[in-house]
């Protein structure tokens, strides 16, 4: 085969040094580039105002072959300082032909684009792409980013908005309206004590349990506080405690606290000295009491000189029973009620003013008798539904009272729901909000706080995705920018690609050159 026809191969990493290696370019040709190089940058501060000058110039490393084509521009602008013998006198020509005159001498030119080729090649156009890909890179993590903020966005408002609607506010002036809230509790309070009474079945079931198996026909107390609701309904701690209703109710307390959440500290003012009558303010009980025997008592009462009487003592024993009654009698006669109880008819103050639903005592009784029942209850279900401890129930059960052995699964299990419906309203989410509330001036504020945390995660997500949007606008602009920047080197790369071919193959008789490698996977 004629060698003439076989085409050079040329990596485009060894270009440099297959050039250094044939001889086309001394191995010392970096020091003549340098010269060359302030040479033009000399010369290029001198140009004519010429299109093709400007677009050579702008933007781009001026190379041998770019010289060229300056040579040739300004063979057409300074051809009027062509003299006779055909040389031009435009010190501009002058220049870029020294200019050229220097890249060939050693073929130094080819050097100098050899290096801009590799350099485009392995490291430029690749640092661009990567730029490209880690920008595209961002622009998908941001979008997911979003995404994410998003999802926790309607997850917290979901949760603000459920959250308000159990509690029945709208969530604009949180704590106001929690404090607003208060008014309702009476009225609920109210209502709950009139449904808690469907536990009455219940109760009278687990009564009569309790006395078949004491074996004692005699009555006890079974679930005090629960059974005192269902019959009295919701009244004060001093009625449930004392057995009557109190002359009045101070609770004035409890309602400053919850509006300037601070404790204070009410006593109880007597207003001036009490007066017991004569002899600076003692109590005159005449003389000792002497008791002689059980059931008798041997007194002496004297007969006051406000009576009218002389002084003479009478002595008189009185039975006690008889005594007790004479007093009594006495006090009616002179207008003055006498009660079977200390705390009767006296005024209620702290926790006694509360309703015992409201009482945080007296409502943690009942709501432990609810699930009191409820085991007992729920024990029978066990017992019913398993056939060992069925036919034991049986055998123990012949001789117990008819509303015992009459009943039925299906019977205890509604009492068993209706036990379950009372204890889930007592111990809902709002009433129990509400109940901590009153009683906690620092639980609305920790409430407040609970809720204003999930608006401020919306807001939060809500700035991170604006953040995150601009951020994808940046770079979706840097990625407009960079790949028409690309294009253009990729474009230039095969340009000089191209040239430095042509020109070995002069060098080579016309023998086909081509450069190889990274440079035809741009």
């Amino acid at each position: 085969m004629d060698e003439q026809n076989i085409p050079i191969d040329i990596h485009t990493t060894k270009l440099l040094d297959w050039l250094i290696s044939r001889r086309h370019i001394p191995k010392d040709w970096q020091a003549s580039v340098l010269k060359i190089r302030e040479r033009i940058n000399n010369a290029i501060q001198d140009m004519p105002a010429h299109e093709g000058i400007i677009k050579l110039v702008s933007g781009q490393h001026i190379n041998y072959f770019h010289c060229l084509k300056i040579v040739d521009i300004l063979k057409e602008t300074e051809k009027d300082s062509k003299n006779i013998f055909g040389r031009y006198g435009s010190q501009r020509m002058k220049d870029w032909q020294d200019i050229i005159a220097y890249y060939q001498k050693e073929n130094v030119y080819l050097a100098e684009v050899a290096t801009v080729l590799i350099r485009s090649v392995s490291y430029e156009i690749p640092g661009l792409k990567k730029q490209v890909q880690k920008l595209e890179q961002l622009q998908l993590e941001s979008e997911k980013k979003i995404k994410d903020c998003s999802k926790s966005e309607a997850v917290s408002q979901k949760e603000f908005n459920t959250a308000c609607e159990q509690l029945g506010i709208k969530g604009n002036n949180i704590k106001s309206e929690l404090l607003e809230l208060l008014k309702e509790l009476p009225k609920i309070y109210e209502e709950m004590s009139e449904k808690i009474k469907i536990v009455q079945p219940a109760i009278e079931l687990y009564t009569a349990f309790n006395k078949y198996l004491s074996g004692q026909d005699i009555e006890f107390e079974i679930l005090p506080a629960l059974s005192y609701l269902i019959q009295n309904g919701n009244t004060t701690t001093y009625e449930f405690k004392y057995g009557e209703k109190p002359l009045e109710i101070e609770e004035g307390c409890f309602e400053n606290r919850v509006s300037t959440s601070e404790d204070t500290n009410n006593e109880i003012d007597f207003g001036d000295n009490i007066d017991f009558g004569e002899g600076g303010g003692e109590i005159d009980f005449g003389d000792q009491i002497v008791i002689e025997s059980p059931g008798t008592v041997e007194q002496v009462i004297g007969q006051g000189s406000s009576r009218g009487s002389s002084n003479e003592e009478s002595f008189e024993i009185v039975n006690y029973d008889d005594l007790s009654q004479q007093i009594t009698t006495n006090f009616e006669e002179s207008g003055i009620v006498v009660e079977q109880s200390g705390q009767d008819g006296g005024i209620a103050r702290g926790q006694e003013a509360l309703t015992i639903l409201d009482n945080p005592e007296t409502r943690e009784q009942i709501i432990n008798d609810l699930c009191e029942l409820e085991s007992f209850l729920k024990m029978r279900l066990y017992e019913m539904f398993h056939d060992s401890d069925s036919m034991f129930l049986m055998s123990q059960m012949q001789d117990a009272p008819d509303v015992l052995q009459m009943q039925t699964p299906e019977s205890v299990t509604t009492l068993y729901d209706c036990v379950n419906v009372a204890l889930s309203r007592l111990t809902g989410k709002r009433i129990t909000h509400l109940h901590n509330i009153k009683h906690s001036p620092k639980y609305v504020d920790l409430l407040a706080s609970s809720l204003r945390q999930k608006l401020s995660v919306v807001e939060r997500m809500r700035a991170t995705k604006e953040v995150l949007e601009k951020k994808m606008k940046e770079t979706a602009e840097e990625i407009r920018k960079a790949e028409p920047l690309i294009k253009l080197m990729i474009d230039r790369t095969k340009t000089l690609q191209q040239e430095i071919q042509k020109d070995l193959s002069k060098k080579y008789k016309g023998r086909e050159v081509n450069i190889v490698g990274g440079v035809n996977m741009l």
